[in-house]
């Protein structure tokens, strides 16, 4: 068992120690704007720094490779232990978190969903909001980079279908993996600055415009001011948009059309599907909206874009208190929760080619009906899909809406009404970030969520942020006693 562990806990004594210099970022911040939490960060960052050269003590000097199982261990064991190391500071401070808030706050934060139980934003320390902001950009990095290097090797995340498997990038985009990740490194980077620069030019202050590109970036949906985007004018939000999307598309692509310069490399299946579906979206809620009587055609269509947009990359962020634009408005919006961006993306959700593979095995399957003799070939941007592939879609979708259905059953044994409890394990597991009702709504937070509630939803948001199978695995007896 120990041979199992020991290049696992080394790997997560480096991403500890990694951690903890991330840490001294915000308690420098502090010192900078003096607002009393220097101590707070400093002792956490040195908290976490031991525990990562404790993980690093017994070393690691055989020819370093891992198998898959302990590559699962690796992915499960590195996001849970970073949302603990992440929560310490906000226990740590003048106005400190109890545990189970610190730790609802870290893991919605690490894993990009943005669910809060904070309130009166721009009443705390500066360096707390900076931590918040720092937590979904290390996040958004570390999604993307697991769903383009880990997960394909696993067969679990959807990077197979788009030919980004380490292997592949040999001989097509560029040259090693280690490449790779700085490609990625690069343009999450270039894509971060870039926004931050837009929103600063459109009227945010710096800090502002900071923390809203690392959140926007990284769909996470972390804001400053508890009316989340909502009091910025109509150019910050078309911004926001704009990025949102970019930020919901697969990351991979943007290298390959920086290494060969060919439009023809933006080209994929899946976004455009992607894009498609937030056009009619948009269109009919912009419409629908417009006949209802509101006049102001160019604040409906602002609006309805952002709002859209945020949602079905699972960003998080809100203009407006969409629940007020009545049922229909509500229907889509619940609907949308599930969709999510593109795979290789920050966002979360079930992701488009997950709709896009079991809309094509339907056909597929009235094509059999039709013609019961006849071979057909389920092609996915011009490559035939193999059986694997498939079955762990359809094996996906059955195990979200299963542990969508516990959650919400355990969610409701808390005493929480069936709206916040459906909504809130929907938004958990997508990882959206706000739910439907008064009490989780955009224009709400978590706060009075139950203690045993927030542990659950903690849960919920990390299985929906590794796909579900990467953590469910390490609980079969078939993975132990292999």
């Amino acid at each position: 068992m120990f041979k199992l562990f020991r290049p696992v806990l080394y790997v997560c004594g480096i991403l500890a120690c990694v951690m903890a210099g991330l840490l001294l970022i915000p308690a420098l911040y502090s010192w900078w704007v003096n607002d009393n939490e220097l101590e707070a960060f400093f002792l956490a960052s040195a908290c976490v720094a031991v525990c990562g050269i404790l993980m690093l003590a017994p070393g690691y000097t055989a020819p370093f490779s891992l198998n898959a199982r302990q590559l699962y261990l690796l992915t499960s064991l590195s996001w849970l232990q970073l949302s603990f190391y992440s929560a310490l500071p906000l226990v740590l401070v003048d106005h400190p978190l109890s545990f189970s808030d610190a730790v609802f706050e870290a893991v919605s934060g690490i894993t990009t969903t943005g669910s809060t139980v904070l309130s009166q934003l721009n009443t705390l320390p500066p360096s707390i909001l900076l931590w918040r902001s720092m937590l979904q950009w290390i996040g958004g990095f570390g999604v993307i980079g697991m769903a383009v290097s880990i997960l394909p090797f696993l067969r679990v995340g959807g990077m197979r279908l788009f030919q980004t498997e380490s292997s592949d990038w040999s001989d097509k985009s560029l040259p090693q993996f280690h490449d790779m990740a700085r490609g990625l490194m690069a343009v999450y980077l270039g894509m971060t600055t870039l926004c931050a620069l837009a929103y600063w030019l459109a009227g945010m202050n710096g800090f502002d415009a900071i923390n809203h590109a690392m959140t926007t970036v990284s769909t996470g949906g972390y804001a400053t001011d508890d009316s989340s985007m909502g009091r910025f004018n109509y150019g910050i939000l078309w911004i926001s948009t704009v990025f949102m999307l970019l930020g919901g598309m697969p990351f991979t692509l943007f290298i390959r059309f920086l290494t060969t310069r060919r439009l023809d490399m933006l080209k994929d299946q899946q976004v455009t599907a992607f894009l498609t579906i937030v056009l009619f979206l948009v269109a009919i809620l912009t419409l629908q909206q417009v006949l209802a009587g509101n006049s102001d055609v160019l604040g409906v269509l602002t609006h309805t874009a952002f709002n859209i947009v945020s949602v079905i990359t699972t960003t998080g962020f809100a203009s407006q208190d969409y629940t007020q634009w009545g049922m229909f408005a509500v229907a889509m919006f619940f609907f949308v929760t599930f969709m999510g961006g593109c795979s290789g993306s920050t966002s979360g959700g079930m992701k488009i080619f997950r709709f896009q593979l079991s809309w094509l095995f339907l056909r597929d399957q009235m094509n059999k009906l039709v013609h019961p003799r006849g071979m057909f070939t389920v092609r996915y941007n011009g490559k035939a899909v193999s059986d694997d592939i498939m079955g762990s879609a359809v094996a996906f979708s059955f195990l979200f809406f299963l542990v969508l259905t516990f959650t919400t059953l355990a969610l409701a044994l808390t005493g929480l009404d069936f709206v916040t409890a459906f909504t809130g394990a929907a938004t958990a597991l997508a990882n959206v970030g706000p739910g439907l009702g008064d009490m989780i709504g955009p224009a709400g937070n978590f706060a009075a969520v139950p203690e045993s509630g927030k542990w659950i939803l903690c849960f919920a948001m990390i299985l929906g942020r590794l796909e579900l199978l990467t953590v469910m695995v390490l609980l079969t007896p078939v993975f132990w006693k292999g």
